[in-house]
């Protein structure tokens, strides 16, 4: 239990927490009011102080190391500030139970449509949502509730660098790049302004937080979309990645063709280094499949390289009306790039529509023979 400053609900949030478990440890994050004289009465109690305010995220990190060291693989995180029910506890407790997958990560969704809950934290929870969904492809309904249950044993190998409100959303979305299961779990939630003490500063924290959502989606764009289909692709194998991800994925013949088309258009295009920053970025815009269209921007392969830049030099002289001569000798042994460069652009261009035209129609009618033949097997 982190805590700052809240006196008016401190001792009641921890008496109800008592009724359930004595296991509970409290970091005072360098509280000014009556913390420490509220705390002396629960000196039997784990208990972590620090001397001047270091923020929620520090709070919690410190928190986590010390029950790791007392032996505890997963934590509960419960808010000091009234706003959580602690006879909400059993709810964690029965989920982690009752789930396979004991890598999970619970965190209490709250009825924000109530009207006791200020507009301000409902605009910020559904912010938080979307860029939580950016950087997984998780939608989740509540991601800055701070009941939660962690599973610190699977965080060893993860490194956090936040010390505020945004360490939150760094382990979440971190947990999730690292494996864990990450859901929400319906509790109980009171807004209750004549003794809640908020602490977040609107223009600091919330600056804070969207430098961490951009780092988080660039790192999401160039490193762990990439990293998880290569792994994919390592684990399946070509063909078998080809079967279980493009042919039998849910989504619709139209949806995947449209992807491949992406894929391919991207590819061949002279944005050489940009690939697959753009790729995965219009694949996330028009809500098409990103392994689908990442894996065939990968088209300009070393060895298609002279082709695709030769075709492109003759479709863009064809474009341009030229009478320019072109073959792969000629494009490899002391050739004028500048001079031609007009021609490669605008015929690159030309050669990656066409592709992506011909590709996706091919594709997709290839998709629908099989989806069709795919229904028809139960039916046999």
């Amino acid at each position: 239990m982190p805590t700052y400053n809240n006196e008016r609900t401190l001792k009641r949030v921890i008496d109800g927490v008592l009724q359930f478990t004595q296991h509970l440890i409290i970091v005072n994050d360098g509280s000014t009011d009556s913390t420490t004289k509220i705390l002396e009465d629960y000196s039997t109690l784990q208990q972590i102080h620090f001397k001047e305010n270091k923020g929620k995220g520090q709070a919690l990190r410190q928190g986590f190391k010390h029950a790791e060291s007392l032996g505890y693989k997963y934590v509960i995180t419960i808010d000091s500030d009234g706003q959580h029910f602690p006879k909400d506890i059993p709810v964690f407790i029965d989920e982690l139970e009752q789930a396979e997958n004991k890598n999970l990560l619970l965190i209490g969704a709250r009825n924000m449509a109530q009207e006791s809950v200020p507009k301000k934290s409902s605009f910020g929870n559904k912010f938080s949502n979307f860029w939580f969904w950016a950087e997984t492809g998780i939608k989740l309904q509540d991601t800055q509730s701070g009941f939660r249950l962690y599973p610190i044993h699977h965080f060893k190998n993860l490194n956090f660098y936040t010390n505020k409100f945004e360490f939150e959303i760094e382990v979440i979305v971190k947990a999730a790049w690292n494996g864990s299961e990450v859901k929400n779990i319906p509790i109980l939630v009171l807004y209750d302004e004549t003794e809640r003490v908020s602490h977040f500063r609107p223009f600091k924290d919330f600056t804070r937080i969207s430098i961490l959502n951009t780092w988080l989606v660039i790192l999401t764009l160039f490193y762990i979309k990439p990293r998880n289909l290569f792994r994919r692709l390592k684990k399946k194998g070509i063909k078998r990645f080809l079967v279980e991800d493009v042919i039998g994925s849910n989504d619709s013949p139209q949806k995947k063709a449209l992807s491949i088309a992406l894929g391919i258009f991207i590819g061949i295009t002279p944005l050489w280094g940009f690939h697959t920053i753009i790729v995965l970025s219009l694949a996330l815009i028009l809500n098409l499949n990103k392994a689908i269209a990442f894996a065939f921007s990968n088209v300009s392969l070393p060895p298609f390289i002279p082709f695709i830049v030769l075709g492109s030099f003759i479709l863009g002289n064809t474009i341009l009306g030229q009478n320019e001569t072109y073959n792969l000798s000629t494009i490899t042994t002391n050739f004028e790039v500048l001079k031609h460069l007009k021609a490669y652009i605008i015929g690159s261009f030309a050669l990656a529509a066409v592709s992506a035209l011909i590709a996706g129609i091919f594709s997709y009618f290839i998709l629908l023979i099989f989806q069709k033949k795919k229904v028809s097997v139960p039916n046999a």
